[in-house]
């Protein structure tokens, strides 16, 4: 794939790239990462994760440029709980790879994997200071439905809002269909 001039592999991840992910995320901001339910700068955590993307339970993938990983992507749902129908989209970026396209190309396939999932609606949770990921997904559709003040602590006790976005899949695709754009 290619985007804003730069080339970069888009893949699913596997088991043995757990190194690679493990190495991605001591380079990120620790507020990145606020906004997952678990750490995923530990070992263990990444390898449950790894399992879990085996097994079909979350569906990642991974994007990687001149062998580094720069970018990751997850869609996240639990068959089992009461939203069955409604997926998580996590997006991860390298610092340096920002403002080049492959976090909204990472967005995109991981919109596209959880339309084919049939999935019925799609959540993307946010710290607010990321004003660029917000205006990536209300692109996308996507709009404002909580904010929850005080909702994560970082390793310094300080307290960070997450903003939760959603796009009702049913509804955008019937209203497709209404306005004749298939």
């Amino acid at each position: 794939m290619t985007t804003n001039d730069q080339a970069f592999e888009a893949r699913a991840m596997t088991a043995d790239d757990v190194p690679a992910i493990l190495a991605f995320a001591a380079r990120l901001p620790v507020t990145d990462l606020l906004f997952l339910q678990r750490d995923i700068r530990v070992e263990k955590v990444v390898t449950a994760w790894a399992k879990q993307n085996e097994r079909g339970l979350i569906r990642s993938l991974l994007a990687f440029s001149d062998g580094q990983l720069i970018g990751c992507a997850a869609v996240v749902r639990d068959a089992l709980s009461w939203s069955p129908h409604v997926a998580e989209i996590r997006i991860l970026v390298a610092p340096e790879s920002r403002r080049g396209g492959i976090g909204r190309r990472l967005a995109q396939e991981a919109f596209a994997l959880a339309l084919t999932d049939n999935t019925e609606k799609l959540i993307v949770s946010i710290v607010p200071e990321q004003r660029g990921a917000i205006a990536l997904f209300e692109e996308m559709g996507f709009s404002a439905e909580a904010l929850l003040r005080d909702h994560v602590r970082d390793a310094d006790g300080v307290k960070h809002d997450i903003a939760i976005l959603s796009i009702d899949l049913l509804r955008q695709g019937s209203q497709r269909l209404a306005y004749g754009l298939g």
